[in-house]
């Protein structure tokens, strides 16, 4: 893996609240995890910043290095690296995401 794509992923999380390393846009997920995470983050009305792995394969398997997590979509709230799909789901159900997104003041 570049230097290039550890930097840009460090770089976007540094410089967003909110960053969700995704297949696909916000618009357009072409996942459907990527979706329902898309989904959960619009329905806590929470302004993200969605980074299409898909458009750049330095990126895609970069965020799976950086992170030590071998699947997409991951979730970065603060520089905290949050989760994937299935851990965003049950952070949402249980009441648990909209805690963590109002301590870290992004919601």
């Amino acid at each position: 893996m570049s230097d290039t794509a550890q930097q840009i992923i460090q770089k976007e999380i540094d410089s967003n609240p909110v960053v969700l390393f995704m297949k696909g846009d916000a618009d357009f997920p072409q996942c459907g995890f990527s979706a329902r995470v898309v989904q959960i983050l619009s329905h806590q009305g929470v302004p993200f910043k969605a980074i299409n792995v898909l458009a750049d394969p330095a990126i895609r398997q970069g965020i799976k290095d950086f992170s030590n997590w071998p699947t997409i979509p991951q979730l970065y709230v603060n520089g905290e690296f949050i989760g994937g799909c299935d851990i965003v789901t049950e952070m949402f159900q249980s009441g648990e995401l909209q805690k963590l997104l109002d301590e870290k003041k992004v919601s």
